[in-house]
């Protein structure tokens, strides 16, 4: 009360604690793990992407000679594999963050795929081929666990 007297606003009152066990998606109407899944998948599909172009345009920025990568074939077949291999990834991306159920088996199938043919590309680019199949696994757990959750909020 004194404190008060001297002009000091009281403090507003705080919202309870969110600890409550009460999820998210049920009262937003929003599930945090599939726009995080639907962005993971959309950065992969990036990165693929950008593989794709760069195998396609500059083959000489990769030090290997592409009869040394486990499938013998050119940098150019490995630029389109890659490229297209991207832009579903996107699309799939997309799918999850939006909560379509196909999205979750085409995840799951994308990120094993992806995660075999860059072990295949392994010779090529072994440190951003690494971070993407970590991820791919990463991916592969979080459609599996946390798939889900994304039907809840729709």
């Amino acid at each position: 009360m004194a404190d008060l007297q001297r002009g000091e606003a009281e403090a507003p009152p705080r919202r309870a604690a969110s600890g409550s066990g009460y999820p998210t998606y049920a009262e937003d109407d929003f599930s945090g793990w599939a726009w995080f899944t639907g962005g993971l998948m959309g950065l992969v599909g990036i990165f693929q992407v950008i593989f794709g172009i760069t195998a396609l345009a500059h083959a000489a920025t990769y030090t290997v000679p592409s009869s040394d990568l486990v499938v013998d074939a050119s940098y150019a077949t490995w630029g389109w594999v890659h490229l297209i291999v991207g832009v579903v990834f996107l699309a799939t991306g997309g799918g999850l963050a939006f909560g379509q159920p196909w999205a979750r088996v085409a995840g799951i199938v994308l990120a094993a795929l992806s995660a075999v043919i860059n072990f295949t590309f392994l010779p090529a680019a072994p440190v951003a081929v690494t971070l993407i199949v970590a991820i791919d696994v990463f991916l592969i757990y979080a459609i599996s666990v946390h798939g889900g959750e994304s039907r809840h909020a729709r």
